[in-house]
């Protein structure tokens, strides 16, 4: 086989490959065989139809056509390996047939997205400042008082409802005389002031006593009355109190294992500091790999931008049973319009394929490898995400094609934490921090998220196929949630 690269930008090449017949017999035979079981030759047994038989009954064409679908693949493939430069594509291949002289030789072309060669910046030139830790006596306050909300207790009270209070509700509505059966229910618990629900249903409560009621008008914004205007009628049937148990040292012994308020309020404050340094290390994470996407001249695979608009564009308007029109209107409730839609979605696709050609970049630079412990665990944790057993998981990411997107993902976080360590990272004091201890391994997300599961063993099977890395660009999260 001859095959030739010609590279036709940073990102797309053009494959030529000329195979000779002698090279196929494998896939004739496999051809004849395949076509054997099908054809119902008298005389011939199923599958034992010779092959000059075959021809002289359905033609040479149709084996040459099955030969040519499975041998183009699988040359395309060994191509791309035999490459003298390193080629490797992130796209599907547009392939065409360009000669097929029966008896001599196989010519096609593949034109495919690779990734292109990127000159990184020197990970210890990168300097990022983060916030600096600071837990003050209201934080610490804020959390006692949401502890103690915790242990709070509902009592009834004779008095109109005020903001806070805690109500039980009958609601109804109706649209031109209709009634609106999604906005029908009765006994509905909702704490005055929270929002959220319609707007004026708090201030049509407020003032109401229990077996009082009020009739208010507000616009729906879902089901079938959405965008119109309904004659709402709320009815209080209850209203109730939280009281908050003192904070004292009693109240310390309830809600932890500490003996006085003072150790609470100090274990409360050292949490925060914690929660505060991590959040440091989030920040950390975002602006070094800012610094590393903005300082890389990153050219793009158009075909990658274009998939990956395609599928944001297909989800959002999938939300509304794929009606153009409704889903126009919520982006005009939302004050925009599809085309301030397709620039933002344009927008986050070209940055979000930028980002991972980046940390692609550097991963290889940094030769960073991928464990089957470090696979097994980010898998247990996408199954906790999902609410799925790990093997069920498995079973959705090997059907969706997945497994090496999940392998990427984990590699290229690996390489960014890589450069966090390199990089200097100072608070807006200006004091030189040391991460390391919150940075761990390869994930603190999700170990973070995964930290109290038990780890499933991954099958043998998946943990070898891990290593077909993909980067075909689509969200990995959205193909395993599509069939969850």
């Amino acid at each position: 086989m001859k095959s030739t690269v010609e590279r036709l930008s940073p990102t797309r090449v053009r494959i030529a490959v000329e195979v000779p017949f002698d090279e196929l017999k494998p896939d004739f035979d496999r051809a004849y065989k395949k076509i054997a079981q099908q054809v119902r030759v008298p005389g011939f047994r199923p599958g034992k139809v010779p092959p000059r038989i075959i021809e002289a009954r359905i033609g040479r064409g149709a084996v040459l056509d099955e030969v040519v679908n499975a041998a183009v693949p699988a040359k395309y493939t060994e191509a791309v390996s035999a490459a003298e430069e390193t080629v490797t594509p992130i796209g599907r291949p547009d392939i065409e047939v360009t000669e097929i002289s029966d008896g001599e030789h196989l010519s096609f072309t593949a034109e495919v997205d690779v990734r292109p060669e990127l000159t990184l910046p020197e990970l210890d030139s990168l300097t990022v400042t983060v916030d600096d830790v600071e837990v003050t006596d209201a934080d610490v306050d804020e959390q006692l008082e949401a502890l103690r909300a915790r242990f709070g207790t509902l009592t009834g009270v004779e008095r109109t409802a005020g903001t806070d209070d805690f109500v039980l509700i009958d609601l109804s509505a109706t649209v031109d005389g209709k009634p609106v059966e999604e906005a029908t229910t009765s006994g509905f618990s909702y704490q005055v002031g929270q929002g959220g629900l319609i707007d004026g249903l708090d201030e049509a409560i407020q003032g109401l006593s229990a077996g009082e009621e009020k009739v208010f008008t507000s616009t729906l914004v879902a089901g079938e009355f959405a965008d119109k205007d309904a004659e709402i009628t709320v009815q209080v049937t209850a209203v109730k109190e939280r009281r908050l148990p003192e904070a004292d040292d009693e109240f310390a012994q309830l809600a932890s294992e500490f003996d006085t308020l003072d150790e609470l309020a100090a274990d409360l404050r050292e949490r925060l500091g914690r929660v505060r340094r991590m959040e440091q290390v989030t920040q950390a994470r975002d602006k070094v790999l800012d610094a590393l996407v903005d300082g890389t001249d990153v050219p793009l695979p158009e075909s990658i931008v274009a998939a990956e608009v395609d599928s944001t564009t297909h989800d959002a308007i999938h939300g509304f049973d794929h009606d153009e029109e409704q889903f126009a209107k919520q982006l005009q409730s939302e004050g925009r319009t599809r085309v301030d839609f397709d620039t933002e979605t344009r927008t986050e696709a070209e940055k979000s394929v930028r980002t991972r050609l980046v940390l692609d970049a550097l991963a290889d630079a940094e030769q960073v490898g991928v464990d089957d412990q470090e696979l097994t665990e980010r898998i247990v944790y996408q199954a906790q995400q999902y609410r799925m057993q790990p093997e069920e998981f498995v079973r959705r990411i090997q059907e969706a094609g997945q497994l090496g997107a999940i392998y990427a993902d984990v590699r290229r976080t690996k390489a960014l934490i890589t450069a966090v360590r390199a990089a200097t990272v100072t608070d807006a004091s200006g004091a030189a921090l040391d991460l390391s201890d919150l940075l761990g391994d390869a994930d603190a997300d999700a170990e973070a998220g995964a930290e109290d599961v038990p780890v499933t063993e991954v099958p043998a099977e998946v943990v070898d196929a891990h290593s077909a890395e993909s980067t075909d660009e689509a969200s990995t999260d959205e193909k395993v949630a599509g069939g969850a």
